[in-house]
C-alpha cells in the first residue's frame, strides 16, 4: 500500500507538504512546530516529543529515546541500538507517527556528529517504513534562524543484487 494517494486532496495535506521534500523538516519558530504537530495529532499520529535542550550526556539522550517509544530492556544505548528500535517503532497504517525534537541546535553544538548521525537514522527509518506504506516524520526545531545541516538521509551508493 502506497503512503499517500494521487488525488488532489493529498497535496493539500500537512504530512504530504512535510514529507515531499524528505522525512526531516526544520522550524525555527516553535508556533509552526506546534501548529504542524497539532494538525498530525488531529489526523490521527502518534506524536512523540523530545526537548534536546538537557541532552548534554547522550545517556540521557539514550535513556529519553528507550523511555518514550518503549525500547527493549535490551536497548544498547548507542546509535546502531537505536537505528535498530526505530525499525520497530508502532506507525499506524491509517496515519503515521512524528518525532519532534525542541532547540534540536543545543545538541549539534555539545555533540554535532551525534546530532548529523540522529537526522541520518531519522531519515533512513523513515524511507524504510515508506517502504511498508507508514509515515514516520521528524520534526526538528532550532532556536537559531542560521541554522544548517549538511545532506540528511543521502544514500552512499546503489543496492546490491544477490547473485547478479
Amino acid at each position: 500500500m502506497a503512503a499517500f494517494s494521487d488525488d488532489p486532496e493529498t497535496f493539500d495535506r500537512v504530512d504530504w507538504r512535510l514529507l515531499q521534500n524528505g522525512p526531516v523538516t526544520l522550524y525555527w519558530r516553535p508556533e509552526y512546530l506546534r501548529e504542524d504537530v497539532e494538525w498530525l495529532e488531529t489526523h490521527g499520529y502518534i506524536i512523540h516529543r523530545f526537548d534536546v535542550m538537557d541532552w548534554d550526556d547522550l545517556e540521557k539522550m539514550h535513556g529519553e529515546f528507550q523511555s518514550k517509544l518503549a525500547f527493549p530492556n535490551y536497548y544498547g544505548k548507542n546509535l546502531d541500538a537505536l537505528n535498530d528500535c526505530l525499525s520497530d517503532v508502532e506507525i499506524p497504517d491509517d496515519a503515521g507517527a512524528a518525532l519532534t525534537f525542541a532547540h534540536f541546535d543545543s545538541l549539534v553544538a555539545v555533540h554535532p556528529t551525534v546530532a548529523a548521525a540522529l537526522l541520518d537514522i531519522l531519515a533512513d527509518n523513515s524511507r524504510r517504513a515508506m517502504l511498508f506504506g507508514k509515515r514516520l516524520i521528524a520534526l526538528v526545531q532550532t532556536d537559531s534562524p542560521d541554522f544548517r545541516t549538511g545532506p540528511i538521509g543521502a544514500t552512499t551508493g546503489i543496492g546490491t543484487v544477490a547473485n547478479g
